[in-house]
Parts: C-alpha cells; structure tokens; sequence
C-alpha cells in the first residue's frame, strides 16, 4: 500500500514543491487511513487544507479508491 500511496503522491509533489513545499507519508493505517506531514512552505500556508482537500486527497483516492481518508498531521481545519 505505501508503494502505492507514494506513487501516487509522486504524480502530485512536482507542483508541491514548485510552490516550496512537499509531503511525507507518516503513517497508513490499518483501517486504510492515510497520515501525511505537509513539509516546507505547505505546512505553513493558510491554504494547505484546500490543498490537502482538492489536491493531495482527490489524488490519493482517485488511484486508490479504497482509501479510507486522507489527514495532514500539521494541517488545522479551516474555521
């Protein structure tokens, strides 16, 4: 499954790190929960979880479709 969620994240990270940023897979759960570290300039921009939401997680789920979720550890919930 790591393979699989860095394969896909490997087709998303060019744009990432274009803007300064990247993603690190923490964790996969056993209930097919995807953890991710936003790193760089993403973990600190006001829109990372719209990048976490259109970007990262539409593009795990569309090749992994039996992806469960998709959290950014260092992402807080826009109020």
């Amino acid at each position: 499954m790591l393979e699989r969620v860095e394969a896909a994240l490997e087709k998303i990270r060019p744009f990432l790190i274009a803007d300064g940023g990247n993603v690190k897979v923490l964790e996969i759960t056993d209930d097919l929960i995807v953890k991710l570290e936003l790193e760089g300039a993403c973990g600190t921009c006001p829109m990372s979880p719209m990048t976490m939401k259109a970007g990262v997680e539409e593009a795990l789920k569309r090749d992994i479709p039996e992806l469960k979720g998709v959290v950014a550890v260092n992402v807080a919930e826009a109020q």
